[in-house]
């Protein structure tokens, strides 16, 4: 009787080490494509936010059959069909494509145009920071479509998240905002 015990055992921790071996692949599919991205279209060559279906993508790693497709498309549903070409995108370099690496490159290196302080590394926990529009309005990046950010970031400056803040209230309030010329050096 032990001995079956033993072997149902050994059979069991087999199998679960299996199942965690083909786990890790699945595992890490499904975190390498998650998340909205931004590619161009085979056919317009224009910028268009997608979703992989991850779960389908992490399923087919998990049984060792890599399959990738969309989940959604900024072009959908009136191209539904397509053949899916930009996947080529995505297969190539996934980390370049999503939204978040897209913003954060296009923040490295600048300064904010009210304050002047320069951005760091942007963190996904942080308060998000904003654009300045041609009209002079501020908006945060998160409140735009994804396939738009390429060619609103031509026209748009940056703008950390404090001076978003203050220029939103100075915008809404005008009348609770008192302006003061710096008081000079003694």
């Amino acid at each position: 009787m032990s001995g079956m015990i033993l072997i149902g055992a050994v059979i069991l921790a087999l199998a679960a080490g299996l199942f965690v071996f083909r786990a890790i692949p699945g595992v890490r599919a499904y975190f390498r494509f998650r998340g909205k991205r931004i590619i161009t279209c085979p056919e317009t060559h224009k910028p268009e936010a997608v979703d992989v279906a991850v779960g389908e993508a992490a399923l087919g790693a998990f049984l060792s059959e890599p399959t990738l497709c969309l989940k959604e498309c900024s072009r959908w549903p009136e191209r539904q069909d397509c053949g899916q070409e930009c996947l080529q995108q995505l297969e190539v370099n996934p980390e370049n494509c999503l939204v978040w690496s897209v913003v954060s490159k296009w923040y490295e290196g600048k300064k904010c145009v009210f304050c002047h302080k320069p951005f760091g590394e942007l963190h996904v926990l942080d308060h998000a920071p904003a654009l300045l529009s041609p009209d002079n309005k501020t908006v945060e990046w998160k409140d735009l479509r994804p396939e738009r950010l390429p060619e609103i970031f031509s026209t748009h400056r940056p703008v950390c998240w404090n001076c978003h803040v203050a220029h939103l209230f100075r915008q809404k309030f005008p009348e609770l905002v008192v302006d003061r010329e710096p008081e000079p050096r003694r």
